[in-house]
């Protein structure tokens, strides 16, 4: 598994404060107002002009330090090239008209991945997908320490479920090796497959709320094979299990005739019991009774 390095501490989230937006409107507001009511009682020469080009100018200038935090949602403040702090709480605010306010979602995302083939670790070729659920934890890292943080969780979605499936078979008994298999064992595999992602994304601040297989199946070349590989299996499992009961139920016949004394059997009789309570327990069809009118040994 890969080891996540651990970013530096610029690119940690800080909390930033900023004035309340409500505030900053009346300010404003209050501002226009006084630099009109000075433009009326000045005389109509340069001070006039000067107040109403400042109260003309005052509005376009401060506009652009308000700014919305919708629920769910957080703002990345940046001034002149420097990490300000961001802005979690939802609200109206007001800021320095020359920070840059960048939105990254906190909400959860549901990413299905694409349907990828590779080959497992008994050298299978398989069929394979995953669902992940994710958010961003650190808003700072999520923005200064990868390009684009959304394609970077899809590119290491894909290399996390590659790698997996190439380290787990897909079935028991494939691989020769004690592992846990992606279809038997898919609990197992789904929190491997999260802490994999969990130890890939700690760069961008992504926190991987869930993740598990949504697809699994054996490529379309050797589906076919692998399904009567399966059904012989399956059918030699279940005549294991047939045998093992009829050997079980003729042992429990042949004490309770011999502790009732029922009959007295020699070891070639025995031997000719046994075969014959065997065929009738294990057989296919239904037995063919045949009637002896001799005795065993004529």
């Amino acid at each position: 598994m890969d080891t996540a390095q651990t970013p530096p501490p610029a690119y940690r989230e800080l909390p930033f404060q900023a004035h309340s937006g409500w505030l900053a409107l009346g300010a404003l507001l209050g501002l226009e107002a006084l630099l009109i009511s000075l433009a009326i009682a000045l005389p109509p020469v340069a001070p006039r002009a000067a107040a109403l080009i400042a109260a003309f100018l005052a509005l376009p200038f401060l506009l652009p330090g308000f700014f919305l935090v919708n629920p769910n949602m957080s703002r990345v403040l940046v001034l002149f090239g420097t990490y300000r702090g961001t802005v979690r709480q939802a609200g109206f605010y007001w800021t320095n008209p020359f920070t840059s306010k960048a939105s990254v979602s906190l909400k959860a995302h549901n990413v299905a991945s694409e349907k990828i083939k590779v080959n497992d670790l008994g050298g299978n070729p398989i069929e394979i997908g995953a669902v992940v659920v994710w958010q961003v934890r650190d808003t700072a890292q999520a923005s200064f320490a990868v390009e684009d943080y959304e394609h970077y969780v899809d590119v290491q979605i894909e290399t996390a479920v590659r790698q997996l499936a190439s380290t787990h078979p897909y079935d028991e008994g494939q691989a020769g090796v004690d592992v846990p298999t992606l279809r038997g064992d898919s609990t197992e595999v789904a929190e491997q497959l999260q802490a994999q992602l969990s130890s890939r994304l700690e760069r961008a601040g992504i926190e991987v709320l869930e993740a598990r297989l949504s697809h699994l199946a054996y490529a379309p070349e050797i589906a076919s094979a692998m399904l009567q590989r399966q059904q012989a299996s399956a059918v030699i499992a279940a005549r294991a299990l047939i045998v093992e009961g009829a050997v079980s139920m003729v042992q429990h016949a042949l004490e309770d005739l011999s502790q009732k004394n029922v009959v007295e059997l020699d070891d070639e009789r025995r031997a000719t019991l046994v075969g014959n309570l065997l065929v009738v327990l294990c057989s296919h069809a239904e037995p063919t009774p045949v009637l002896n009118t001799g005795s065993l040994y004529n």
